[in-house]
C-alpha cells in the first residue's frame, strides 16, 4: 500500500516537472500571467517628500476652475477632507484646521485666490498651508462620454509662517492621479458615482502621500487600484 502511494506520489511529481517545463504550455502560462499580476500590484515603503508638517498647526485649501467647479460641485470640500483628515491621522503632531472652516473662510473672502499666500496663511492663523490647485478632473476621455477615463492632475505647494519667503511656495509637487487604472472601461461597466469616488479617493492619498510614510505601488503604470476596492461611499 506504502509502495504504491510512493508511486503514485512520484507520477504527479513528474507530470507537475513535465508541465513546468512545456515550453508554452496553458498551465504555465496562467501560472506566469498570475505572478506577474501579483508583481504589478506590490507596494513599497515610501518615505514622505516633505517633512515641514510635524508639530505645526495646518490649513488645506483647494483651488479649482470654475467650471470643474460646476460640474462637481463638492469637489473642494471632499478634497480638503480628505487631504485633512490623513494628514491628522499620519502626520505626527499636527493640527489640522477643520476644512469647513476653510471653506467658510474661501466664501466670505472675495478674490481670495488672488491674496498673497503670507496674507492667507496670516488671515488663517496656522504655521503651514497646503495649497492643492486642480489643474484637470474629468471622468472620461475627452469628447467621449461612452468610456470611463478617470484623470486628476494638481499641482500641491506649501506655504511657510515665518520662511524666507512667506508669499511664495517653499516647495511644489505635481502629481496625476487615474482611476481606473485600465483603458477602455465601457459606461456600462460602472456607475458615475464609483468612478467619481475612486478617482478623489486616489487623488486624495497621492496628495497625502507627500506628507507620511506610506506605501506605494511598486509599478504606477502596471497598478490597478480599482482591485483594491476603496472604501465604500458614507450614505
Amino acid at each position: 500500500m506504502m509502495m504504491a502511494m510512493c508511486r503514485c506520489i512520484a507520477r504527479l511529481a513528474l507530470i507537475a516537472l513535465t508541465l513546468a517545463l512545456c515550453t508554452g504550455c496553458p498551465f504555465t502560462n496562467l501560472i506566469g500571467g498570475a505572478l506577474q499580476n501579483e508583481e504589478y500590484q506590490k507596494l513599497v515603503d515610501t518615505p514622505p517628500k516633505y517633512h515641514g508638517l510635524e508639530g505645526q498647526t495646518v490649513a488645506v485649501i483647494v483651488n479649482t476652475d470654475m467650471s470643474t467647479l460646476y460640474e462637481f460641485p463638492s469637489i473642494t470640500l471632499e478634497i480638503a477632507g480628505g487631504v485633512a483628515a490623513r494628514i491628522g491621522r499620519d502626520v505626527p503632531g499636527t493640527k489640522v484646521l477643520h476644512p469647513q472652516h476653510v471653506i467658510d473662510w474661501q466664501y466670505r473672502t472675495p478674490q481670495w485666490n488672488a491674496l498673497p499666500y503670507g496674507e492667507m496663511i496670516e488671515q488663517l492663523n496656522v504655521d503651514r498651508v497646503v495649497y492643492i490647485d486642480v489643474l484637470e478632473y474629468r471622468l472620461n476621455p475627452p469628447g467621449n462620454r461612452w468610456q470611463w477615463e478617470g484623470v486628476a492632475t494638481g499641482r500641491v505647494g506649501i506655504v511657510e509662517r515665518g520662511g524666507l519667503d512667506p508669499d511664495a511656495f517653499s516647495e511644489t509637487f505635481d502629481l496625476t492621479a487615474k482611476y481606473p487604472n485600465i483603458s477602455g472601461l465601457g459606461r456600462e461597466s460602472a456607475s458615475q458615482d464609483r468612478i467619481d469616488f475612486g478617482l478623489k479617493y486616489t487623488f486624495v492619498e497621492h496628495c497625502a502621500w507627500l506628507f507620511h510614510q506610506h506605501l506605494e505601488p511598486k509599478y504606477p503604470d502596471k497598478y490597478r487600484p480599482e482591485l483594491e476596492s476603496p472604501p465604500k461611499k458614507k450614505t
